[in-house]
């Protein structure tokens, strides 16, 4: 297997939740060292500086989700472009609209507008709002549906033309909480959901590995996005927006060790830590182990 160095993108996205706190926790988990162990040859691991907003004053939502995922993207972007494995930590989950859309940039340029993309989307919530259908008009509520093409065109055409994502190339894992409005949105695109009393019943190891091989059909990669509100918050409280009946975390960590250096998977990304929820730095754990169980089989 071909050796990619792991660079670390924090990205301080709180401007697309109701809660802010999410803004500090890259920045928190990079102060606290939790992935220091990670970093086993030294160059083969480093953390970039954070991506954080920098307009003053502070912009509306939309333009500073929009603002912070232009330079995510050309952060992606540049790393896939010279071998790197990229790490996305957010941030509210708006952040990957500029996660993905930088992907999508580099397989337009390198592979061509055809390569397609696919995506494990492993989340508590569907995110799958437009501006018509939101009840909150929270933007991380709108992200996946951005990269379908639907929503804003100031965040769906970010890096690149939308599309990023065509539906057939798309899984979500761990649903239990949504609306109707977006339900009914990814029901009419036929996108394949794994609702939380599946994954129960199957188990995470045998979902992963299906849709794994689902999205990665006629694609030329794929990546995983993962909320930490898709965890059981009695294990893991410090996410923005906590669910119960989550998955549990070391099934999680034990379905990603089964990835075994997938050359096909581009990029990783965690979103919704909250420092400020996070009892005695548990969460912060999780974080660090979701990352062990791929990070040590990618580099």
């Amino acid at each position: 297997m071909r050796h990619r160095k792991i660079a670390v993108i924090g990205v301080a996205s709180g401007y697309g939740a109701g809660d802010r706190g999410c803004q500090d926790g890259p920045e928190v988990l990079r102060t606290i060292e939790i992935l220091k162990d990670l970093d086993r040859t030294g160059n083969d691991f480093h953390w970039d500086e954070t991506i954080c907003l920098t307009q003053q004053p502070e912009p509306d939502p939309m333009t500073a989700v929009r603002d912070i995922s232009q330079r995510l993207a050309l952060s992606v972007t540049d790393h896939l472009e010279t071998g790197d494995f990229p790490l996305v930590i957010g941030g509210d989950h708006s952040c990957a609209i500029g996660t993905w859309s930088g992907v999508r940039a580099h397989l337009n340029a390198t592979e061509g507008a055809d390569a397609r993309l696919g995506l494990i989307w492993i989340d508590a919530h569907m995110d799958s709002h437009t501006p018509r259908t939101s009840p909150s008009q929270y933007i991380h509520g709108m992200a996946l549906a951005c990269l379908l093409g639907y929503g804003e065109p100031l965040l769906a055409e970010i890096a690149c033309a939308a599309p990023k994502l065509l539906p057939r190339n798309v899984c979500l894992i761990g649903v239990r909480s949504f609306e109707w409005g977006e339900a009914n949105l990814l029901s009419s695109l036929g996108v394949r959901i794994y609702f939380m009393e599946e994954v129960h019943r199957r188990g995470m190891n045998a979902v992963l590995d299906e849709a794994r091989r689902h999205v990665s059909q006629a694609s030329f990669g794929y990546g995983i996005s993962i909320d930490l509100d898709a965890l059981d918050p009695r294990e893991e409280p410090g996410v923005g927006t906590p669910v119960p009946n989550g998955l549990l975390r070391k099934e999680v960590t034990e379905a990603l060790a089964c990835i075994h250096s997938d050359q096909q998977l581009l990029a990783f990304e965690i979103v919704e830590y909250n420092p400020y929820r996070d009892l005695h730095f548990t969460t912060a754990q999780a974080v660090h182990d979701l990352c062990r169980s791929l990070i040590l089989s990618q580099s």
